[in-house]
């Protein structure tokens, strides 16, 4: 819903600058402040126009703030794609955008009752194909968070014809597309324009016209579609990431728009609540025939419901056809189209169902653990962090509650569990950022104190904190200003942040806009800058949501080199995630949290084999046998003749 603040370009911000660094002080970490609504709703399609109803939303503090930039993207070379249906609802003829990295052309066809899905290694230009659908063009960063652009205004941007349902975006406003196209952008915080989720998903509706007992049933529906009745009152602003991300879905399917256009619709949710929404989102196009649109990175999630693939390379071209027959030559590789590969086959198995068939019994291969008790973790290294009965209360509910655990120098560790379990809430009370009851202790130089109580750069020498957007804490205009406040921030020589920078592999200009780099650059960028204060423990809060597989690779070797000293002394690292094939190749322990409790405490390969619902595919696929990873299949199976692409 709505722009997705997260990969901006170039912006023009009406702050205070002084207000940063006490809000920075305050809060222990460099953090921005409230984002205010965009000025811009495109959520159906621009039912409402706010520059129309000429609305500017406040920031708490009572300041306006307008974004307005451009990012890397574009749209690409593609051939004809079809559903089988006479009817078809979208045709993009010869549109060409005039991005930065990308340019190139795409005619293609949707038909009803479709399912699209388009992959990409990011900045590839995928959600400019998805944007193009609402008289809009996504610019796709490298990262994969896309802004949009209202390419369908301003031929400048982008030629060609985009025609959704016999209307062309290009003489048509966007208020008159509303009736067929729904837009879930990637962060639907800056989307939202009312105060609760009742409220949120009845708002469309409201804006375009409908009855208020038709309303009202729809409402009723939405909520038990998507399964979040028992938020209906509760506010926005209270609600997990995950929440929020199912809420910006009900308010577009209560719109009931022929075509919804999503943009990484899981990113935010644990394994359970993505297989929910995505049932909803395929029951709707199988009995109703809603045409579905779909940009994603997490492949594994949402492939088995494709109808077709589009697969933008990157080189201007866009590949097109069945998911078994796209994905077993792309070079977005998630794990069952490494499996394929690994084990020689030509077609990739777009379910675990699928791919155990193909795979047959493994009699001699040995069992994955099956522990007896939910506590196994052995701690065998130097503890830097000792918590006890640590607690997080807002009002009545208790997202922490009285937990006691340790961490480990040089060790990775995992949360995991389901949205709204006190994940976040958790590292937040770590970091010092959240009030919080019972004992946080950290093993700093040589002694034990409490980070709360510290002053804020005694506090950053112990506990950092990368929260879920990262570019939050990033304010200043360029790569070289953000470098050069950290190193006077953290008391280190001059440069000290750029070298970190360099040792994790990553050569940003100087002169760059922190809003005009990918989400994994920018992301390396804050981990720089976190790190410049030499850390004992570093807090990762969701760090893949909007990276693709290859930079997902990338950010595991960051975190081991992190965890071992290879960027300076060794940490503490512990990550929040609902991404379990990111897991189960990057951490040596997982901690699984339920309503604020621990519930499981294990190493990696224990807790996840032993769980169905955080399981990694190929453990799903080789069950019962003890095979986690790609690397366990090349170790442990016998692999036929041919295999190994």
């Amino acid at each position: 819903m709505g722009l997705a603040q997260e990969d901006a370009g170039p912006a023009e911000e009406y702050t205070d600058e002084g207000s940063q660094d006490c809000f920075r002080d305050e809060w222990r970490l460099r953090h921005p402040p409230a984002r205010a609504h965009h000025a811009h709703d495109f959520r159906f399609a621009g039912a409402v126009e706010r520059g129309d109803l000429h609305h500017i939303s406040h920031q708490e503090d009572g300041r306006h703030r307008h974004h307005y930039g451009q990012d890397e993207g574009g749209i690409a070379d593609g051939v004809e794609v079809a559903c089988g249906i006479a009817h078809f609802l979208l045709l993009v003829d010869d549109v060409l955008y005039s991005g930065r990295s990308v340019r190139a052309a795409l005619d293609f066809l949707a038909g009803r009752g479709c399912t699209r899905i388009g992959t990409t290694a990011a900045g590839a230009g995928l959600a400019s194909v998805s944007g193009s659908t609402i008289g809009m063009t996504y610019a796709l960063g490298r990262a994969g968070i896309p802004e949009m652009l209202r390419a369908g205004y301003d031929k400048r941007l982008a030629v060609g014809t985009v025609i959704v349902a016999g209307r062309d975006t290009g003489t048509h406003r966007p208020r008159e597309l509303a009736d067929v196209v729904g837009v879930v952008g990637q962060n639907p915080v800056a989307g939202f324009v009312t105060d609760t989720v009742e409220d949120e998903i009845a708002y469309g509706m409201e804006q375009l016209g409908i009855s208020p007992s038709v309303m009202r049933k729809r409402v009723e529906e939405t909520l038990d579609l998507i399964g979040i009745a028992d938020l209906r009152r509760r506010a926005l602003l209270s609600l997990s990431g995950g929440q929020q991300q199912r809420v910006a879905i009900a308010a577009v399917l209560a719109a009931q728009p022929r075509i919804l256009v999503l943009d990484e619709p899981t990113s935010a949710l644990d394994p359970t609540a993505a297989q929910d929404v995505l049932a909803s989102i395929t029951t709707l196009v199988h009995d109703v025939g809603l045409t579905v649109v779909l940009a994603e990175h997490r492949l594994e999630r949402v492939m088995h419901a494709a109808d077709a693939v589009w697969w933008l390379p990157g080189d201007g071209s866009v590949v097109q056809g069945r998911p078994e027959d796209v994905l077993a030559r792309a070079d977005v590789v998630p794990p069952l189209a490494a499996l394929s590969r690994t084990m020689g086959w030509q077609t990739v198995p777009l379910s675990v169902r699928e791919a155990r068939r193909r795979v047959g019994p493994h009699l001699d291969l040995p069992h994955a653990p099956q522990p007896s008790e939910a506590m196994t973790w052995q701690s065998d290294g130097d503890e830097v962090l000792r918590l006890e009965k640590l607690g997080v209360k807002y009002g009545t509910v208790h997202a922490v509650d009285s937990i006691t655990a340790t961490l480990e120098c040089g060790t990775i560790t995992c949360l995991m569990g389901r949205n709204g379990s006190g994940k976040s809430s958790l590292m937040w009370a770590i970091q010092g950022a959240t009030k919080s009851s019972g004992k946080v202790l950290v093993n700093h130089d040589g002694s034990w104190a409490d980070p709360r109580k510290a002053d804020a750069a005694t506090a950053r020498r112990m506990v950092s904190l990368v929260p879920q957007s990262a570019s939050d804490l990033l304010y200043l205009p360029t790569v070289a200003e953000e470098c050069a406040q950290a190193d006077k921030e953290s008391e280190v020589p001059d440069g000290t942040t750029r070298d970190i920078l360099s040792r994790l592999g990553v050569e940003l200009p100087e002169d760059r806009n922190p809003r005009d780099m990918s989400e994994g650059q920018r992301l390396a960028l804050v981990l720089a800058i976190q790190l410049s204060s030499r850390p004992d423990i570093l807090l990762l809060d969701e760090p893949t949501r909007g990276l693709d597989y290859a930079m997902k690779i990338e950010l595991t070797r960051i975190i081991r080199d992190i965890a071992t000293g290879a960027t300076g002394e060794s940490a503490a690292v512990l990550l929040a995630t609902h991404d379990v094939e990111f897991a189960a190749t990057t951490t040596d322990r997982t901690i699984v949290m339920a309503t604020g409790h621990v519930v499981a405490d294990g190493s990696t390969r224990s807790v996840c084999t032993s769980s169905p619902g955080f399981s990694p595919q190929i453990a799903k696929v080789f069950h019962p046998a003890d095979v986690m990873t790609i690397a366990d299949v090349e170790r442990l199976v016998r692999i036929p003749a041919g295999g190994r692409r």
